[in-house]
């Protein structure tokens, strides 16, 4: 059967969705991109460490942010040593394994430098001399990795460290643990 009258041509349209739907999930990539650098650039972080003066000039282990980590000993001894360190006065961040999987013979302390206050005091707790490690670190904390050849700290460690008169000291921001109201869930 044939039709009566012609069929007409099919127009070009022109799709426009496609263009539309494109330039939309571009300026959403563009916009997630612009939010992630600023977040990046402008981080509302809480600071590290806090720059304060020093009473009596004396750092106390309280001051002092301590990781203990086992690069070589026998299993149990980093928690070991942790636990004695803490009973003086230190704050224990995170006992575990050495992060990197490395060993080490003996001890080694790893701080922001060789010669900060942080490191001569924890190195004053230990009978073993520990190989001093600066690694340039911004939150002042203290890595002590202990080796098969520790053996334990000393029976009484110095119970401060000297600072010079008027010099500031970037102490670590110790987090405590809050309380969780009766009745509610903590996770």
């Amino acid at each position: 059967m044939t039709a009566i009258h012609p069929q007409p041509r099919p127009h070009s349209r022109i799709r426009w969705r496609t263009p539309i739907t494109m330039v939309i999930l571009l300026g959403i990539l563009a916009g997630g991109g612009w939010w992630g650098w600023n977040s990046l650039i402008n981080s509302s972080a809480e600071p590290t460490c806090v720059e304060q003066k020093l009473p009596n000039n004396r750092l106390v282990p309280k001051q002092v942010v301590l990781n203990v980590y086992n690069g070589g000993a026998r299993a149990g001894s980093a928690q070991r040593v942790a636990d004695a360190l803490k009973q003086r006065g230190f704050n224990i961040g995170k006992i575990s394994n050495e992060p990197k999987g490395n060993k080490v013979d003996v001890a080694e302390l790893r701080g922001v430098a060789a010669n900060s206050p942080e490191l001569a005091l924890v190195a004053g707790q230990l009978n073993q001399k520990a190989v001093l490690v600066a690694d340039g670190r911004t939150d002042h904390t203290v890595d002590l990795v202990i080796g098969a050849g520790f053996g334990s700290v000393r029976l009484k460690g110095i119970p401060s460290v000297q600072v010079p008169a008027g010099t500031t000291v970037c102490l670590p921001v110790i987090h405590t643990p809050q309380p969780v109201p009766s009745g509610q869930n903590p996770n």
